[in-house]
């Protein structure tokens, strides 16, 4: 963990001095040197002193990187692509349980021509156009600002039943870090 660095970090981008951070803390200068160096490990207690010193949550200093909020630019996306007919898949956004992805469908284009099944839980957003849901004998049509949801443990399939493309905003929570594909 890094977290005299990310003390460090956070205290430079508030402005505020070591000797700010002794001052309102009691700390010496010398152990917040130390401690923003990662050379000595503070105590529960000394991290709360610090947390309201920078006026943050003690949650905060704890996160690891890669628990910290992950930003992915419209041009830093990687397209791929899923399903019997042309599904394009745009991964925008993970957690270890979380994934968001948006679904790209061209008219006629399924996530299979059979109803598949895998971990986890997803809902989606039609963003734009008409698909149509399938999960066991649940069948529905739905337009642009319906959502729909359910258990990914149960076969399902997604299509395109409009004339246009359709775009759907997926969201997938899987109990382990595993890879769940969506639709």
């Amino acid at each position: 963990m890094e977290l005299g660095s990310n003390i460090r970090t956070i205290r430079k981008r508030k402005g505020i001095t070591i000797a700010s951070i002794c001052a309102a803390t009691g700390l010496s200068q010398g152990f917040m040197s130390q401690l923003e160096n990662d050379k000595t490990s503070p105590s529960i207690s000394t991290l709360e002193q610090i947390a309201e010193a920078l006026d943050v949550p003690l949650t905060y200093l704890l996160l690891r990187k890669e628990e910290r909020m992950q930003v992915v630019r419209k041009q830093d996306r990687i397209p791929t692509s899923a399903g019997a007919r042309h599904v394009g898949l745009s991964h925008i956004g993970r957690t270890p349980h979380l994934r968001m992805t948006l679904a790209e469908l061209a008219p006629g284009a399924a996530s299979g021509e059979l109803p598949h099944a895998h971990e986890g839980e997803e809902i989606h957003l039609v963003v734009r156009g008409t698909v149509t849901a399938q999960q066991g004998e649940d069948v529905y049509e739905l337009g642009e600002g319906d959502t729909f949801s359910w258990n990914a443990a149960v076969p399902h399939r997604v299509w395109n039943s409009g004339s246009e493309p359709a775009v759907i905003l997926i969201s997938v929570y899987t109990d382990s870090p595993r890879e769940a594909e969506p639709i």
